[in-house]
């Protein structure tokens, strides 16, 4: 079977970033030796979810900690690393960054995410991450053993040219990092997955942090896998814990022979 073992880590983010450093690695370890061999993180896994605090955790990439020690479990575990993402500073400027390594601890990737995450919705979250963070201005795809794989960061999978652009450039599987909220979290979070992979007829990863009842800004939780058919694979529930799923990769071919979408579509049309 064309497969592999992936595995998401909702981790529960503490301001203070060391500890939330120690339970990724914590995490990574577990899911190694479960013998995943693409890791996740969540967003802001290493800062907590509040513009406020951007600046203080961010870190250079090449400098920082958390790179560090992301490239370190990489290359330790052999495994490729989806760093989930952090607080990025580049000169002045603050990006919320996506760093992927492979087994030989290289940086293999870096999405910026793309869509800022400014909202308000009537009676529910009002947020604005333009105020403190500049928006990324590329696409990012990783070659793999298993084929090339997306990445996206929380509100770009709400932009359905993005997730069909990352497939039409052969990504099988889209990685993405996010942190739904109360609000958002349970009128989109699934509907979002599902209707992407759907459309793509790729595999859709979602890695949430843990929920935290007493921050300012409280994830939904719910990390989960779709497959291409749109079917839900794996879910967790809102506390901390590892989500790990086997991803049949034949499935994206099987999906594309029994509804041939891509072959019957009519860009002159549209």
């Amino acid at each position: 079977m064309n497969a592999i073992r992936v595995s998401l880590s909702q981790i529960k983010v503490d301001a203070d970033k060391q500890k939330s450093l120690d339970k990724a690695r914590q995490m990574i370890d577990q899911a190694a030796n479960l013998g995943a061999q693409i890791i996740m993180l969540p967003e802001m896994f290493n800062c907590p979810y509040d513009i406020n605090c951007f600046r203080n955790y961010a870190e250079e990439l090449l400098a920082g900690e958390t790179v560090r020690m992301l490239a370190e479990l990489a290359r330790s575990k052999r495994i490729y690393l989806v760093g989930g993402s952090i607080p990025e500073l580049a000169g002045r400027d603050l990006y919320n960054t996506c760093l992927v390594f492979d087994p030989d601890g290289q940086l293999v990737g870096k999405h910026r995410k793309v869509h800022l995450f400014d909202v308000q919705v009537k009676n529910g979250i009002q947020f604005r991450e333009s105020a403190v963070l500049k928006a990324g201005d590329n696409l990012t795809l990783v070659d793999t053993p298993w084929g090339k794989i997306g990445i996206m960061i929380c509100y770009d999978i709400r932009f359905p040219e993005f997730a069909r652009k990352l497939a039409s450039s052969g990504a099988r599987i889209i990685f993405v990092p996010a942190a739904f909220n109360l609000t958002t979290g349970p009128a989109h979070w699934e509907t979002l997955f599902k209707s992407r992979a759907l459309d793509n007829q790729v595999f859709f990863l979602g890695n949430s942090p843990a929920r935290d009842e007493s921050a300012s800004y409280i994830a939904y939780g719910h990390s989960l896998a779709v497959n291409p058919w749109g079917q839900i694979i794996g879910q967790l529930d809102e506390k901390e814990a590892l989500l790990t799923v086997e991803l049949d990769l034949d499935q994206i071919e099987e999906a594309r022979q029994a509804l041939p979408v891509w072959r019957q579509r009519r860009p002159e049309l549209y």
